[in-house]
């Protein structure tokens, strides 16, 4: 099972909190000004605009706030504007830790970020120390309750996807990042895809215990909670004890 779909699965079960706290919508929202300034208004013609607005459905944001931020993005209206910032480094046991950022201060994002990896026994490191360890893939989450596996597979293949492997109670689709919107919707017409998203897959993963475990779900969520992360990635393999 991937450090990816442990982490996603957590993150699943806190969504509704974050959302409480406009968290969800204030980082979805940077995305998609961010998009929509690199490659313009139109998501046909703007691949990482379709998927912030995506992620913008994923948690029900309206439309006219999709709308409004994609203004914002291309200058039509006035706004913060935001650049793209990449951290890395180590979590507890070694493990490595990337973090996707949209700040306006790169300053008070770097500053916030190293503290954050110090308070949680790990270490921010140098640019390049873990990315070699990751791949960019579309990742796709499908509930394996009442799903036929052999089926599935099939529609995964015909879909054109990569690989489909079993993680806790998801089966784990991933394809190339320039298939993912070809494949989610192939796949939406017949399953349920609970979660879609463009991630930096680890080509190993690190087995950890329990108690490691612990501190990186703990590391993991405050990098997760600060305003300027947009998506957290890393290589542990979760015990199934902590899991349930």
């Amino acid at each position: 099972m991937s450090g990816h779909s442990h982490w996603a699965t957590i993150k699943h079960k806190k969504g509704a909190a974050d959302a409480k706290k406009g968290k969800a919508f204030s980082k979805v929202s940077r995305l998609i000004i961010m998009a929509a300034r690199q490659g313009g208004g139109d998501p046909a013609n703007n691949i990482k605009l379709l998927y912030a607005i995506e992620s913008a459905r994923a948690v029900n944001m309206p439309r006219d706030t999709i709308d409004r931020a994609i203004k914002r993005g291309t200058g039509e209206l006035e706004g913060v504007m935001f650049e793209e910032v990449a951290y890395e480094g180590y979590g507890p046991g070694g493990v490595a830790v990337m973090v996707d950022a949209l700040t306006d201060n790169r300053n008070r994002s770097a500053h916030e970020i190293r503290k954050i990896f110090e308070t949680h026994a790990g270490n921010l490191g140098t640019a390049g120390c873990v990315a070699f360890m990751f791949e960019r893939k579309g990742v796709m989450n499908i509930p394996i309750a009442g799903i036929n596996e052999d089926e599935l597979m099939g529609d995964v293949l015909d879909a054109g996807a990569d690989n489909m492997e079993k993680s806790g109670d998801y089966f784990e689709i991933t394809c190339a990042p320039t298939d993912f919107a070809k494949v989610k919707d192939a796949l939406a017409k017949k399953y349920k895809v609970e979660s879609a998203e463009i991630a930096m897959m680890p080509k190993n993963r690190v087995e950890v215990d329990e108690d490691t475990g612990r501190k990186l779900i703990s590391l993991l969520d405050a990098l997760e909670d600060n305003d300027d992360v947009q998506k957290v990635h890393s290589n542990f393999e979760l015990p199934e004890t902590l899991l349930k």
